[in-house]
């Protein structure tokens, strides 16, 4: 019989109602593979018509599209990031390709992203032209719909729950902030992607590796030190993908160095499971040394890749700041390290990171009155980074909850399941970091990295809420009913406010009842 669902109980779970469907499953390994690729692909389709739905309205630049469409769109033009004349917005917003491609200037432009976003970004405008916002937009609400993919399979390799997984992918699938950025010519999404990606192959690293590791020494033996494994295609793909990460925006370092720390950890403690005497050492310097090179090689090769156009065109700023385009890159660098280190202009809608797990000022990125489009006499119509509210903030008590149960585990000594840290290791890398940049102009919507990983984290709390093998029956039960009812509101509340996250046209007062707290609005 193939091993009990994590998130259900086995045996005696077969008398409540998930059991019992858990149950049939375990009976028909056929119907379990079938739905082990039906899940995943309806949830990726359901992700993709939220997603894609009207993708065109509106149909002007929004908040920072402003910057991202004109670059993709130069990039794709000229290779690099040129200069746009004051017209610039007005031509794409009219969808004029005459106007659009006279307000194109080839002198390069200082820009302060790296171009990997926004290449993706001009494939989808490469497809029906610089007028089409469909065209501005599809490429990020395809790469949001992956990412979706992509929280089902860590949630699956996480728990080995076909349940568990599909109910990450879902919650996410209806996330308010996943939308917004899934279909916003944004690079914020598509770095989330990414760093998701690079996320799934080191666990893919550690299912492959941690067994290898504890089983490299014979048995009754203790040496000193153990043995190096070079061998490991997940690590290199993980640099690869968190490269890709850095190569949108510069905040992919921070998961590169996160999950290269985690990666290191994850090898020292099999190194001590396996009896090495100096399995610290070991692990960061041998280990560590090879994992650094099989990580941090591929990130590299991939974001200097990503510069191509820079290296192979003549008009890029500062492509000709010294005769080795290599030193001109760095200049180049060390110019938009200076921008990002002094960025601290006002903005209404900047929220320090400290605000974030309250939700306090998310970002309108796009806001028009439109009367009499509603059925009423004062409509208006927005798009609003807000998240699904009960689903964020279930998902930072979910957090904290998982902190609580791993100190209570160490203080009492007893085995942390490895999968409660996946999680935190994912917040550590990205929110910890933004809490020290106190001054720096940040926005709510950057949290769209970490959504995923409070969506893992409140699936592994409703496992635990469902309740444990050895529990008795009626408290089984009654969990099982609770988590029932707890994904049903927060399927509510995503139809609630699914117009304000797609700007559909509503009046003025059914807004209102949307702001829950004043900087909501």
């Amino acid at each position: 019989m193939t091993s009990p669902d994590p998130l259900l109980p086995p045996m005696q779970a077969r008398l409540t109602v998930l059991g019992r469907w858990r149950a049939s499953l375990a009976s028909d390994p056929a119907l379990r593979r079938a739905l082990g690729w039906l899940a995943p692909t309806l949830i990726t389709l359901f992700a993709a018509l939220v997603r894609l739905a009207n993708i065109d309205h509106p149909h002007e630049l929004a908040f920072d599209e402003t910057y991202y469409v004109k670059d993709a769109w130069s990039l794709w033009t000229l290779g690099y990031e040129g200069t746009w004349g004051d017209g610039a917005n007005a031509a794409f917003n009219a969808a004029d390709t005459d106007q659009i491609a006279a307000a194109l200037d080839s002198k390069g432009s200082f820009v302060v992203h790296p171009p990997l976003g926004k290449w993706l970004i001009a494939l989808g405008m490469a497809m029906t032209g610089p007028a089409s916002s469909f065209g501005w937009r599809v490429a990020v609400a395809v790469i949001g719909t992956l990412t979706v993919l992509l929280v089902f399979l860590i949630a699956k390799a996480l728990t080995r729950s076909l349940l568990a997984a599909s109910i990450a992918g879902f919650l996410l699938a209806i996330d308010g902030l996943s939308i917004v950025m899934s279909r916003t010519a944004l690079l914020d999404g598509i770095l989330t992607f990414f760093i998701l990606l690079g996320f799934l192959f080191v666990l893919y690293d550690r299912q492959r590796m941690v067994p290898r590791i504890e089983t490299s020494v014979p048995d009754a033996a203790q040496p000193l030190i153990g043995r190096v494994f070079w061998g490991r295609p997940w690590l290199i793909a993980a640099g690869v993908a968190l490269g890709a990460a850095s190569a949108v925006k510069w905040s992919g370092l921070y998961a590169l160095a996160a999950f290269g720390l985690y990666v290191v950890i994850t090898d020292a403690l099999a190194r001590r499971r396996a009896g090495i005497v100096l399995w610290p050492t070991d692990a960061v310097f041998r280990q560590g040394l090879a994992s650094f090179l099989l990580m941090v090689g591929p990130a590299l090769a991939t974001y200097l890749v990503s510069w191509t156009g820079w290296f192979v065109t003549s008009g890029g700023y500062d492509r000709d700041a010294a005769a080795n385009p290599l030193v001109g890159l760095f200049e180049y660098h060390s110019s938009i390290l200076g921008f990002h280190s002094g960025l601290s202009t006002s903005h209404p809608y900047a929220s320090p990171a400290w605000q974030w797990p309250l939700l306090l000022r998310p970002t309108a990125v796009w806001v028009e009155r439109q009367p009499n489009t509603c059925g009423a006499e004062n409509c208006i119509s927005v798009v609003s980074t807000l998240p699904n509210p009960l689903l964020w903030y279930l998902g930072v008590i979910a957090v904290l909850y998982l902190v609580y149960r791993i100190t209570r585990a160490l203080i009492e000594r007893t085995p942390v399941a490895w999968e409660l840290w996946a999680p935190l290791v994912g917040i550590a890398a990205t929110y910890v970091p933004w809490l020290f940049l106190p001054q720096r102009t940040i926005f709510q919507f950057y949290t769209v990295a970490i959504m995923p990983f409070l969506v893992l984290a409140l699936v592994l709390t409703l496992r635990d809420l469902a309740g444990r093998r050895d529990d008795p029956l009626p408290r089984r039960q009654a969990g099982e009913r609770t988590v029932i009812v707890v994904l049903v509101m927060i399927t509510l509340v995503s139809v609630f406010f699914y117009p304000v996250w797609t700007g559909g046209s509503v009046p003025c007062e059914l807004w209102l009842v949307h702001e829950w707290l004043r900087g909501w609005v």
